[in-house]
């Protein structure tokens, strides 16, 4: 129990920093948009990674090296420079939020998902190498109770924050509204971007 209680404060300590994945996942729920498999996703995710990282990582740790990670950096680059142009493109659009938000495919949220999750080199360095590494002098069942704890925090972390969400979307029903929240979502992401480049030109 001790072990489930370490992994579960452990991860969440790691998960609570904002970024561009969690964000997304707070824009899902207050568009009402494919929130349980938004939240799923991201979920199901961090329990893969976070037990690849506790059973593999003297493996992985020998491999994941600057080259593997600046890979990852200009595919989140990229990948991010055109969700902010999609962004860019419907700003203006007005909304109608009976409609609008349910036109969008299951399959194209589900990509864009994967993407904000599995282009991210900080997903890894956090399940992959942070919990692998803190993980790794811990016996079997220790570490089975140790990522039992971690994925129950990312489970709870992903469904709070797209449910609660959604909840306070009936404040973000008016047009003027979603247009600030495009702003920051647009602006968040610019200043992601800018630290990944950062990040790159030091490597």
């Amino acid at each position: 129990m001790e072990y489930t209680l370490l992994g579960f404060f452990t991860g969440l300590s790691l998960i609570l920093a904002i970024g561009a994945q969690n964000i997304f996942v707070i824009e899902q729920g207050l568009k009402k948009q494919y929130i349980f498999l938004v939240c799923f996703v991201c979920a199901i995710s961090d329990l893969i990674l976070i037990f690849i990282g506790i059973f593999i990582f003297q493996f992985f740790s020998k491999y994941f090296n600057n080259v593997i990670e600046l890979l990852f950096n200009l595919a989140l680059v990229i990948f991010l420079i055109h969700f902010i142009y999609s962004k860019i493109k419907t700003y203006k659009v007005d909304v109608n939020f009976e409609t609008n938000f349910t036109t969008v495919t299951t399959l194209n949220i589900f990509l864009k998902t994967l993407g904000f999750t599995y282009l991210n080199p900080h997903v890894y360095s956090d399940t992959v190498f942070f919990l692998g590494n803190f993980s790794k002098d811990f016996n079997l069942d220790q570490k089975i109770h140790f990522g039992l704890g971690a994925s129950i925090a990312s489970f709870l972390f992903f469904f709070l924050i797209g449910y609660l969400a959604k909840f306070f979307s009936k404040f973000a029903s008016n047009y003027n509204i979603w247009k600030f929240i495009n702003l920051f979502v647009i602006s968040f992401m610019i200043v992601i971007i800018i630290f990944v480049i950062m990040n790159i030109i030091k490597t």
